[in-house]
């Protein structure tokens, strides 16, 4: 029988992409909307806390293990930015598009050779909200920001992150590629290996 676990988000893109790599492992992931869980508040200064306050919340609603991660793009233009904040870029509630945009426009005098970027993930999994030693596993894509978006697959910045090793934007790649590759897909492998 697979192990329940429950998955601190209620992001349906990231919740996919987590599915695809944990089926093979006898791991079903359920997004903690299905039980009602409220979401945590992010109010950690690191990928790492935010990681750790989201699985814990997860944990102590439901009673199973969670796995939260928190992860973002990192610009080295903007001295890192968006970071923490890249869901919220363009302000709390802002959609996919306009954190996007807030970031072209920021970078609108930036050039090609200064546009260096990052995602990064760092996921966090709890035995049970009290875990003292929860599991932290990080997954770091390097890669470059376009000057306008590419390609329909993916979420998030994923239209602007240009992927060297693969000649194209993360949008462009296809959903089983990305899901080998990209910076969620690292730290999961990391975390598959670790359970």
């Amino acid at each position: 029988m697979s192990q329940r676990i429950v998955l601190a988000s209620n992001n349906a893109g990231k919740i996919r992409e987590m599915n695809a790599i944990l089926m093979s492992h006898d791991m079903n992931v359920i997004a903690q909307s299905e039980f009602g869980i409220p979401e945590a508040e992010e109010t950690g200064l690191t990928f790492v806390e935010n990681a750790i306050l989201k699985a814990r919340n997860a944990a102590q609603h439901s009673g199973l293990p969670a796995i939260a991660d928190d992860s973002g793009i990192e610009v080295d233009a903007l001295q890192g930015r968006p970071g923490i904040y890249s869901a919220r870029f363009a302000g709390v509630g802002a959609s996919d598009q306009d954190n996007l945009q807030k970031l072209l426009v920021e970078l609108k005098d930036v050039t090609s050779e200064q546009r260096s970027a990052r995602f990064q993930c760092l996921m966090v999994y709890m035995r049970h909200a009290n875990d003292p030693t929860p599991i932290i596993c990080q997954g770091t894509w390097e890669g470059q920001i376009l000057t306008q978006p590419s390609g329909e697959n993916g979420f998030g910045y994923d239209p602007v992150f240009f992927v060297p090793t693969h000649h194209c934007s993360s949008a462009e790649l296809a959903a089983e590629v990305k899901n080998t590759i990209s910076h969620r897909a690292q730290a999961l492998q990391q975390l598959v290996k670790a359970l």
